[in-house]
């Protein structure tokens, strides 16, 4: 019997017997559940924008960038000057300044977004673009990410990924760096119930 052999048969004979997973813990909706996920937006270095419409949205767009920006816009509703669903080649979004996309929850705990791969077309979009603005709609806020893990199914788009404020980093000499390896910005809007 080679050692590996030998190991294998001991780990065989030693292991644990299984044991029941413990019961899913469940927590009390947050009563200010707006104000605490501005909190942990902001703690994250994001902003939040609380609007009624979508057109408060493309007033946003239209008084903080210029005509000759790129803004590739994923909302029918805001109007970009980039189709993203016609590039087949993520390299060609290098000079996106802004991306508007559509986030499917946000999680007051931590200021987080879930974003699956088919709101965003490539999975580039978000972490390439010099400003981010993710719309998320008043009911799809959840108080931690266990109610968000229990919502999100990965198997359904195969990719996503939870957002939770611009590109930062602190490596170099325990300083804060904003934008470093990503978006400068994020604006969430949270578009609010009539």
């Amino acid at each position: 019997m080679t050692s590996k052999e030998s190991i294998l048969n001991a780990i065989k004979n030693h292991k644990p017997e299984a044991t029941a997973l413990p019961e899913l813990l469940v927590f009390p909706k947050e009563p200010q559940l707006i104000e605490r996920y501005e909190k942990g937006l902001n703690g994250n270095g994001g902003k939040l924008q609380q609007v009624q419409s979508l057109a408060e949205v493309q007033q946003y767009v239209n008084s903080h960038y210029t005509a000759d920006q790129l803004v590739a816009s994923l909302v029918d509703e805001v109007s970009g000057n980039v189709d993203v669903r016609k590039i087949s080649d993520p390299h060609d979004l290098e000079h996106v300044e802004v991306a508007v996309v559509r986030g499917e929850l946000g999680v007051a705990e931590n200021g987080a977004i879930w974003m699956p791969e088919a709101n965003v077309v490539h999975r580039v979009l978000p972490f390439i673009a010099q400003h981010l603005i993710i719309i998320i709609e008043e009911e799809t806020l959840l108080t931690n990410m266990h109610e968000a893990y229990q919502k999100v199914n990965v198997a359904e788009s195969g990719y996503g990924v939870f957002i939770a404020g611009p590109s930062k980093t602190a490596d170099i000499e325990q300083s804060l760096v904003i934008g470093a390896h990503g978006p400068r910005s994020l604006t969430v809007f949270l578009l609010r119930k009539s």
